[in-house]
């Protein structure tokens, strides 16, 4: 199932002491979930079921760990809603007090060089005919794709026309998270009072199982459309507003918290043909909550000062803090390591070795993006855009601030 996700591009200039580390737990679920990005598609291609893990694993386990990429992707649309509003209220004291010029301009520093890098690399790999870059699907061309991408409606193009090629797929997430952000500091502006904004935010948030329901005669569109993505980024949004307000809370009260977001996103992810058959399409709701509850405890953990945990996690933590870049990036390594695998006689029962490269690969490549180009690109940007140079590294989602 294809996924995407985006990067968080907002930060606060007098941080609270509270804030002025990453938080380590929400890095490790954007982590988890980025992991389980590259799990889905390497896993379409050479499926774990097949190998000879699954003399000694359940075939249903190791059939849920390819196949959670969709779900990956709702739970970095809430980390995102959650981040970015939250560092919005930090930075301007409140979501009707946000400054447009400096919020567009960081987005843009963000998102837009790495956009464009992947947009004109794939460009050149169709035009020179290279397997798995053409794009071939009767009604699609390269012009379409490219105004899709830069335009934030590939999601729809691809509801329109089918799948495009992996690398350009990939881009269907920042579509709905880039249009709910364009919109995001209007609707905060216009509404200017709170009463106003959270009814609103509420009713987009509780509208995802209706909203998927309602379109589930074209598969890819019911996977890809604007409104249960954006619900879910409501949902993050609303948890910031709720987290803003709220008092510490009990340590036990914040373990609770973990635990139920724990459960339920092992239930969602595990189990989630008996979730599934059970919710249907509320299903996805209760895996958004249940994010949203993880996220809740990861900022209530955070208030009593910076933590680190979990130190053999660490490796996992780094993932989440290159989400973005190994993201946009991840399909180079999928396809190399998939044609590898063929050319050395593609023994299935062997094929879980091949993950083992793919990992590392993946982390490599994301990491050389992020230093020599996402990182660089940012800071020169927003010198010029926001009219103030920011020597810190922004406080990242996925899929987004």
């Amino acid at each position: 199932m294809p996924v995407g996700i985006t990067p968080a591009a907002d930060m606060v200039i007098a941080p609270d002491p509270r804030h002025d580390t990453r938080n380590p737990g929400i890095d490790l679920l954007r982590g988890l979930a980025i992991v389980l990005v590259v799990f889905n598609h390497l896993g379409l291609r050479i499926p774990l079921k097949q190998t000879a893990l699954a003399d000694v694993l359940p075939a249903w386990f190791l059939s849920r760990l390819n196949y959670n990429g969709y779900e990956a992707v709702f739970v970095f649309f809430v980390i995102s809603g959650f981040l970015i509003a939250g560092n919005a209220l930090r930075r301007w004291g409140g979501l009707e007090r946000i400054d447009m010029r400096t919020f567009y301009a960081r987005r843009f520093a963000r998102i837009v060089p790495c956009l464009l890098a992947l947009v004109g690399l794939l460009s050149v790999l169709h035009l020179l005919a290279v397997p798995d870059y053409t794009i071939s699907r009767p009604g699609q061309s390269l012009p379409g794709a490219i105004w899709s991408a830069i335009g934030l409606h590939l999601n729809w193009y691809e509801g329109r026309t089918g799948y495009l090629p992996g690398n350009w797929d990939v881009l269907w997430s920042l579509s709905i998270e880039e249009v709910f952000y364009i919109g995001f500091p209007l609707v905060c502006l216009l509404t200017r009072r709170r009463w106003v904004l959270v009814p609103l935010l509420a009713l987009l948030a509780l509208s995802m199982p209706w909203t998927h329901a309602a379109l589930s005669g074209n598969e890819i569109w019911q996977e890809k459309a604007y409104l249960p993505g954006m619900s879910a980024i409501a949902i993050g949004v609303l948890g910031a507003l709720l987290a803003a307000r709220a008092a510490t809370l009990a340590p036990r009260t914040v373990r609770l918290l973990g635990w139920l977001g724990a459960i339920g996103l092992t239930a969602a992810t595990i189990d989630g043909a008996v979730m599934w058959q059970q919710l249907r399409d509320g299903y996805m709701l209760l895996l958004a909550l249940s994010a949203l509850c993880l996220l809740l405890a990861c900022e209530q953990r955070q208030r009593r000062g910076p933590w680190q945990a979990w130190h053999g996690l660490d490796w996992l933590r780094s993932w989440g803090r290159l989400s973005y870049e190994v993201y946009l990036s991840h399909m180079f390594v999928v396809f190399a390591v998939v044609r590898l695998f063929k050319l050395a006689g593609g023994d299935m029962r062997l094929g879980f070795l091949w993950y083992l490269l793919t990992l590392p690969l993946c982390w490599l490549l994301g990491a050389m993006v992020e230093r020599w180009l996402s990182a660089p690109c940012e800071r020169w940007l927003r010198a010029r855009l926001s009219g103030a140079r920011d020597k810190s590294r922004v406080l990242t989602t996925s899929v987004a601030d």
